[in-house]
């Protein structure tokens, strides 16, 4: 994605785009990049088509006729369904045959984004081969967790800083599957520490949006540090992010539950790898269980994970308010 953009910055224009899959950030990108350098910023010879509104045949008219003012126009054209197994329904048909034929030979003065926003295309289409194959296709799917860490270290050299591996790691385990909020938190970064500058992992800890997921490892750790002030402060945080106390409970077990099972694991001899492979979490989240299973015995995380029970239950049922239910539990298992 970022070579396409970067081609285009350079006014390496191709007449026909094909963009597909779901990343909102790398579409809008895409957009953003083709209107600043095919029109220089000025909308005048922007056309915005809807595909589910709009038959392609009046699309690539349009895209046939001279632009009214200057050399070229760009022509935007969303939801082409018709790549899908299962078009979406419309109450015209899409002349494919118009489409297919426009590919072989497009105008030099028109430029063609066709955007399919999803996540699986029918790859036994024609017109999706086509589609491929004879337009500059642009891959905008979500980025895989594999893939994380270069995304990561790209938008860092973009932005002219540096991560070292402990602050990747939380970068990775925090926003790495919403490219929008990555890039978002980097850019918040990269003002706080300079160019040239390096993010620790103090400055990731203090500067990157928690997640619920990650701010019940924190809580955790407040737990077994025995500090209920922290723990109450951290509750606290997750209840502004609206987190509910019954679904604080589930985050609490699945960490503990976590520990448990990554103890089990390594007493059978287990790698971090082969437990990571074993058990499918985030890299991270195994990481940081490890660190932990050997300050708690497995009776105290099955004591641990029967408390969990029993208020999970009591709130369930309405016995006790799921607040103040909350709280004591913190301060019994602190």
């Amino acid at each position: 994605m970022m070579d396409q953009i970067t081609k285009i910055k350079s006014n390496q224009i191709q007449p026909v785009y094909f963009a597909f899959g779901t990343e909102s950030f790398f579409l809008e990108q895409l957009k953003k990049r083709l209107v600043n350098t095919v029109l220089e910023g000025d909308k005048t010879n922007l056309s915005l088509y809807d595909l589910e509104e709009t038959p392609v045949q009046d699309v690539l008219a349009d895209a046939e006729t001279f632009p009214f003012f200057g050399d070229r126009k760009l022509i935007i054209a969303s939801n082409a369904s018709f790549v899908k197994t299962k078009p979406d329904k419309t109450p015209f048909e899409h002349d494919i045959a118009y489409l297919q034929e426009y590919l072989q030979n497009p105008p030099e003065y028109s430029i063609l984004l066709i955007i399919a926003p999803y996540e699986k295309l029918d790859e036994r289409k024609k017109v999706t081969k086509q589609l491929k194959k004879q337009t500059y296709a642009v891959d905008c799917q979500a980025v895989q967790e594999k893939d994380a860490k270069t995304w990561i270290q790209s938008l860092m050299k973009s932005y002219g800083i540096d991560i070292d591996r402990e602050a990747m790691e939380i970068l990775e385990a925090e926003v790495s599957s919403n490219i929008q909020l990555l890039q978002s938190e980097i850019g918040k970064l990269a003002l706080y520490v300079g160019e040239n500058g390096v993010v620790t992992k103090e400055v990731a800890r203090q500067l990157v949006s928690h997640t619920p997921t990650t701010t019940s490892i924190a809580l955790v750790d407040a737990v077994m540090k025995g500090s209920i002030q922290e723990a109450i402060e951290i509750y606290k945080d997750l209840e502004k992010m609206n987190e509910d106390p019954i679904a604080m409970i589930g985050l609490l077990a699945y960490q503990f539950r976590m520990i448990l099972r990554v103890k089990q694991l390594k007493k059978k001899g287990y790698s971090q790898f082969q437990i990571q492979k074993n058990i499918g979490a985030h890299p991270y989240v195994i990481k940081v269980a490890m660190a932990r299973e050997a300050k708690l015995t497995e009776e105290r995380l099955a004591y641990i994970l029967c408390q969990l029970a029993e208020t999970d239950a009591k709130m369930k049922q309405g016995l006790m308010e799921k607040g103040l239910a909350f709280e004591l539990l913190l301060m019994d298992l602190v």
